[in-house]
C-alpha cells in the first residue's frame, strides 16, 4: 500500500504567509526540542491540504542563526509531513537565472556554524553519520521541474546553494570565496534545514527565490535590489508551488 503524500511547504523572509489560501487548522506540537518557529498552518491549496511553517517567526522575528531547524523539522513530521519544498531567498553570485527569478538547487555548501545541526549526536539519539552526498531529493526535484514546464515557469536546473551564517550579508570578498568554491546562490538558512529533513526521513528540495546579485556582482545597495525582485520571484513560486500542490509529488 503507498504511504500517503503531505506535502509542507517552509518560507523564509518575505514567504511568512500564502496568498489567498483556506486554513482549517492551525498546530503548535511540543518536540523534543522545543516548539517550532511559528504555529504549522494547515491550509488548502488548489483543493489539496499542505502545511504551512514560517521558519523566521509569524513576525518574522528569528535570525537565520538562531532558528530552531530542529523543533521545526520534528514539528512537520509530527504532524504527517512526508515533503518538505523550501522556499529561500538567496542571493544569485553569476548570471545562471536573473533577480526575480528562481533556481532548484542540486547542491549545497555549508558555512555556517554553532547551530545544532543533528538529531543523531549521542545525546537524545545515538551517535550516526548521515550520508548526505545528494541533499536534495530527486523525486521532488523532478516533481517541482515538472510543474515548472507545465505552468511554463521559468525555473533554473541546478546549483549550489551557500549557507552562510548571517544575519550579515557577505563581504564582496567574502562572495570572491564563494564562487571559486563552485557556489552559485547564497542564502542563511539552507543548513542545517535539509540534513534534518534528510536525518527525519522527508523528502527535502529548496525553491530558492533571487532577490539580488551577491555583494560585488550588482547595485551596492543590496536591499533596494531585493525591494525590486522579490515581489516577482514569490510570484513565481506561488504559481510553481501551487502547480505541485494541485498535480501532486
Amino acid at each position: 500500500m503507498a504511504v500517503p503524500t503531505q506535502l509542507a511547504i517552509v518560507g523564509g523572509t518575505g514567504m511568512e504567509q500564502w496568498p489567498d489560501a483556506q486554513q482549517t487548522a492551525q498546530y503548535a506540537p511540543d518536540t523534543p526540542y522545543g516548539k517550532a518557529s511559528a504555529p504549522v498552518q494547515a491550509v488548502t491549496i488548489a483543493g489539496n491540504e499542505v502545511l504551512l511553517l514560517s521558519r523566521h517567526g509569524a513576525g518574522h522575528d528569528v535570525a537565520p542563526h538562531l532558528i530552531n531547524y530542529r523543533a521545526n523539522i520534528m514539528a512537520l513530521k509530527a504532524l504527517g509531513a512526508t515533503h518538505i519544498v523550501a522556499r529561500k531567498a538567496v542571493g544569485i553570485i553569476g548570471t545562471e537565472a536573473p533577480p526575480g527569478g528562481l533556481l532548484l538547487p542540486d547542491q549545497l555548501i555549508d558555512y555556517s556554524w554553532g547551530r545544532a545541526s543533528t538529531f543523531f549526536d549521542g545525546t537524545d539519539e545515538p551517535l550516526q553519520h548521515t550520508a548526505f552526498n545528494t541533499p536534495y531529493d530527486a523525486q521532488l526535484r523532478s516533481s517541482l521541474l515538472n510543474a515548472a514546464a507545465r505552468g511554463r515557469i521559468a525555473l533554473y536546473d541546478g546549483g549550489t546553494y551557500a549557507a552562510t551564517q548571517g544575519p550579515r550579508l557577505e563581504t564582496n570578498a567574502e562572495v570572491d570565496r564563494l564562487e571559486r568554491d563552485g557556489a552559485s546562490v547564497i542564502g542563511m538558512t539552507g543548513m542545517p534545514e535539509a540534513v534534518l529533513a534528510a536525518e527525519a526521513g522527508l523528502a527535502y528540495a529548496s525553491v530558492a527565490l533571487i532577490v539580488n546579485r551577491a555583494a560585488g556582482r550588482g547595485s551596492p545597495d543590496i536591499h533596494a535590489e531585493y525591494r525590486a525582485h522579490m515581489q516577482a520571484a514569490r510570484d513565481a513560486s506561488v504559481a510553481l508551488i501551487t502547480i505541485l500542490c494541485r498535480d501532486g509529488v
